[in-house]
């Protein structure tokens, strides 16, 4: 059976260009209602232009879908409010928040202002914020939603150039790793997307080798699967590169555990470097004390 988004109202911020038009067109394709969001700026947040998200909306109802253009920043806590309300005075509920709009401002941090600093994280971290904490009593309400924000490789692994970037990026994880809790018993399931592809903001960034092969659509299945009612994931980082698609998951090594009724010294650190960094058995990382509960147990330290 096709996955569908019949009766579904979805918004996907910064859609009129790459990675955004090409979720925006697909969930279109499957039957949902898209509010195409995006101010139609540059690649460093300046300048803007209507047309662009035009454009995207002209695309979804030429091919028989419903689509409504907004051209609000997500940069501005009441201007990322006017996207949520468009979904909801248009057609009266919201049940897919796909957080995708994005800037770069790249330099070594040495160089970087902090003005730079602090709009693209006021752009990638706040603006993922802002559209969420609108879009969060609706869905409580209706005890429904799929909401999918957009992290990166620059914030995992890191980038040269990028710490502003790379901060953001991993500041949505953070997000949606708390959100996860609160929303569940209302059936909100956050995942987050770790996408590469070709598009006007990476242009200059990858190989002419590998470039053709970084199809911006390729991306999109794996973001509408999470949009989907069907999806049960929740708090997951799914990468999507050039039709290749993965689990992105931090991991605790098994370590090295002291008696904590006993002094440990600094050596002792030191003296237990190679159990401690070794990756040959290691476990997913979930819940604030790690593995740390066990550990204490099996020494007989509590109960």
């Amino acid at each position: 059976m096709d996955v569908r988004y019949d009766d579904r109202v979805a918004i996907v911020t910064g859609a009129g260009a790459g990675l955004g038009r090409c979720h925006a067109l697909l969930l279109a394709s499957r039957g949902a209602k898209v509010v195409v969001n995006d101010p139609g700026g540059s690649v460093d947040g300046t300048g803007g232009a209507n047309r662009v998200a035009d454009a995207v909306v002209a695309e979804i109802v030429a091919a028989g879908g419903q689509a409504v253009a907004n051209y609000n920043s997500v940069a501005d806590e009441a201007s990322a409010q006017g996207i949520i309300d468009t979904a909801m005075n248009t057609w009266g509920r919201l049940d897919i928040l796909v957080n995708n709009a994005g800037i770069l401002r790249d330099k070594a941090f040495n160089n970087m202002s902090m003005a730079d600093y602090e709009f693209v994280n006021q752009v990638h971290h706040f603006g993922t914020a802002y559209c969420i904490k609108a879009a969060w009593p609706i869905m409580r309400k209706q005890s429904y939603g799929r909401i999918v924000v957009t992290t990166s490789g620059s914030g995992t692994v890191g980038n040269f150039g990028q710490a502003n970037y790379g901060a953001a990026k991993m500041a949505v994880n953070g997000l949606i790793n708390v959100l996860r809790h609160e929303g569940a018993k209302y059936n909100i399931r956050l995942n987050a997307i770790s996408p590469s592809a070709y598009t006007r903001m990476t242009e200059s960034l990858l190989p002419p080798d590998i470039a053709p092969w970084m199809k911006p659509e390729l991306v999109s299945p794996m973001v509408a699967w999470l949009c989907s009612e069907e999806c049960d994931q929740n708090g997951e980082i799914m990468a999507a590169t050039a039709g290749g698609y993965a689990r992105v998951q931090y991991f605790v090594t098994e370590g090295a555990q002291f008696d904590p009724a006993e002094p440990v010294s600094i050596e002792m650190v030191r003296d237990s470097l190679g159990a401690i960094r070794d990756l040959s058995n290691v476990k997913p990382y979930f819940g604030m004390m790690g593995n740390v509960v066990e550990k204490l147990r099996d020494m007989g330290r509590i109960k």
